[in-house]
């Protein structure tokens, strides 16, 4: 028999395996799930998508992009204006030292030279300092520029561009419109066209009706309420109207030159 420390291990393996599996199950369960959920949204978010209004967005952003650049390109020449002033007035700190020294060697002062020429020393140091830096900043400047001119040209191409689908999308969308209208094929005219063929199923259903009503009333089945008429007025007046029929009809036959038959005689009749 087994061992309690083995039958242990055999459960924790067992169990183990197990969960992978529900583990393995439920990802693929949502991972499916997702995929249905992302291939709906995209359905739907394709009929909703305007391409007009998704290229104007574009035009925006890219102008936003634009002016990124352009103001970056004014805060670095900025930038570099500051550092101009700054080194001229360190230059004329400098041309100031130069002739402090100078004075003080006319006057036998070399400590005070010295001391002029030292900080003026210090001072070129800066500016050599500010002229690495100004180069640095046209650099930068020069790129931006470029950048600038470059985004300019692709984005004065995309608005012609744009501007040109828009033109075509409207046009498309129009002919779409008006052939759906021609067709019937479109939601509104087919409500349109259910309507129209409910009218005229109501219609016929309505004149069907009618004549329905008028057959019964000829036969007598249904009785005219609101006539005076009795049964034998209305068989009179059906003797009277097929009578002025017969006399219409022989006096056609004698315009066109046909006689009415004539009734065979008892004579007649014997001979044959």
């Amino acid at each position: 028999m087994l061992s309690y420390q083995k039958k242990k291990k055999y459960a924790s393996l067992f169990t183990d395996q197990f969960l992978k599996k529900q583990r393995g199950k439920h990802m693929g369960l949502l991972t499916r799930m997702e995929t249905v959920f992302k291939s709906k949204m995209n359905k739907v978010l394709n009929k909703m998508e305007d391409p007009r209004e998704t290229l104007d967005y574009s035009y925006e952003k890219q102008l936003e992009l634009l002016q990124n650049v352009k103001r970056g390109i004014a805060e670095v020449t900025t930038s570099k204006k500051r550092l101009q002033l700054q080194r001229a007035k360190l230059i004329q700190n400098n041309e100031k030292l130069e002739k402090q020294a100078r004075d003080a060697v006319a006057a036998d002062r070399e400590d005070l030279a010295r001391l002029a020429l030292e900080r003026k020393a210090a001072l070129q140091q800066q500016v050599d300092g500010i002229d690495r830096e100004i180069v640095e900043l046209e650099k930068q400047e020069e790129k931006l520029v470029s950048s600038e001119k470059r985004l300019s040209t692709k984005v004065e191409i995309f608005r012609t561009k744009k501007e040109s689908i828009k033109a075509q999308y409207s046009a498309a969308e129009a002919q779409v419109k008006i052939n759906e209208s021609v067709t019937g094929i479109g939601e509104e005219m087919a409500d349109v066209g259910l309507a129209l063929e409910r009218a005229e199923n109501k219609t016929e259903e309505m004149k069907a009706r009618a004549e329905a009503i008028d057959e019964l009333m000829e036969a007598g089945t249904l009785e005219d309420l609101t006539g005076s008429k009795d049964d034998i007025e209305r068989e009179l007046a059906k003797i009277s109207a097929q009578t002025s029929v017969e006399s219409e009809l022989a006096k056609l036959k004698a315009e066109a030159g046909k006689e009415p038959e004539k009734e065979k005689t008892g004579e007649e009749k014997k001979e044959v």
